[in-house]
């Protein structure tokens, strides 16, 4: 049902031993368990812009917002260096039809936000970002990115997860021929995705779908794919939830039993006093979509967004 996607991930966290005391840095969440979804591009800045294992440390000094990448003892300067084989790297990573990216968190040249950057007295300030990950985010600003550590968080894990999954489904729309029916049909099957990330950018692009004979294509899908990302860089929240469930309970009316509608019901309520995760009411709409044939529902990707192997909605 889902096709191995392609990621780029910093080349530690693979197990590589790339870092600057010839180690890794091995996150098994990211190898063993994305894994078996995802096939992952390496990419280590500092080894592939031509330095040494090991190697001094280094780290970002001076202004933030264009911090040099300097070594911590001997100061020597590799700014433009990195500056130079990100551009290229970047330039090549643009072949590699890429849907995420994973960050080696604090690193002066991966990390994604929040690393050090040093003032003229030596003093630490946690308000930069890593050359090459900046370099990255700039230049791919829809594609998610994410640091490895913050995917010990289930909500910011989820929602990384789920975006690399939307944009998979996207490219495929982007690789047959433009079209306006193509895109009211994608639309029509996210629908319920973006209700519970954001209902004002689901209608604004409702709005946007429904006078794109105005526009021509290929301004229409560039419109179209800026809102869909932003829409879902949104967290879901319960509230969200809630009334995207709510609104399917109403494609139910007709068919459900008084039992299996008091069961829904109460299930939905309990995942709303937050007594059980979402999967739980997903699984029973999933079965009475097959159940009673609702081929609507059966289209809306809200209800199985990414494998339930990842087991991201097991989480109150």
């Amino acid at each position: 049902m889902f096709e191995r996607i392609i990621i780029g991930v910093s080349s530690c966290l693979l197990g590589n031993n790339v870092r600057y005391n010839g180690g890794h840095k091995l996150s098994r969440y990211v190898r063993d368990t994305l894994g078996r979804f995802f096939d992952f591009v390496p990419v280590c800045p500092e080894v592939e812009c031509g330095l040494p294992i090991p190697r001094e440390t280094m780290r970002l000094v001076g202004d933030p917002e264009k911090p040099r990448l300097q070594t911590s003892r001997s100061g020597i300067d590799h700014t433009e260096k990195m500056r130079s084989w990100a551009s290229r790297r970047i330039k090549e990573l643009e072949a590699e039809n890429l849907c995420g990216f994973i960050f080696k968190k604090d690193s002066p040249s991966s990390g994604m936000q929040r690393v050090k950057v040093y003032n003229e007295k030596g003093m630490p300030h946690p308000v930069g970002s890593g050359i090459f990950a900046k370099a990255f985010m700039d230049h791919f600003p829809r594609i998610p990115v994410e640091e490895e550590g913050r995917l010990n968080d289930p909500k910011l894990r989820e929602n990384f997860i789920e975006r690399i999954f939307a944009l998979k489904r996207w490219r495929k729309v982007l690789a047959q021929r433009k079209a306006l029916g193509r895109l009211v049909e994608f639309h029509t099957c996210e629908k319920m995705l973006l209700m519970s990330h954001s209902p004002q950018h689901y209608r604004a692009m409702g709005k946007l779908v429904a006078r794109g004979r105005e526009l021509s294509l290929k301004e229409l899908y560039e419109t179209y794919e800026k809102e869909f990302m932003a829409a879902l860089a949104l967290k879901t929240t319960t509230a969200k939830n809630m009334n995207v469930l709510q609104h399917i309970l109403g494609y139910f009316k007709k068919n459900l039993s008084a039992d299996e509608k008091q069961e829904l019901l109460e299930i939905i309520a309990n995942y709303r006093k937050g007594h059980i995760p979402l999967v739980v009411p997903i699984t029973l709409i999933n079965h009475f979509v097959r159940k009673y044939q609702q081929p609507y529902l059966a289209r809306q990707t809200y209800l199985t967004p990414h494998p339930i192997d990842l087991q991201l909605r097991n989480h109150c």
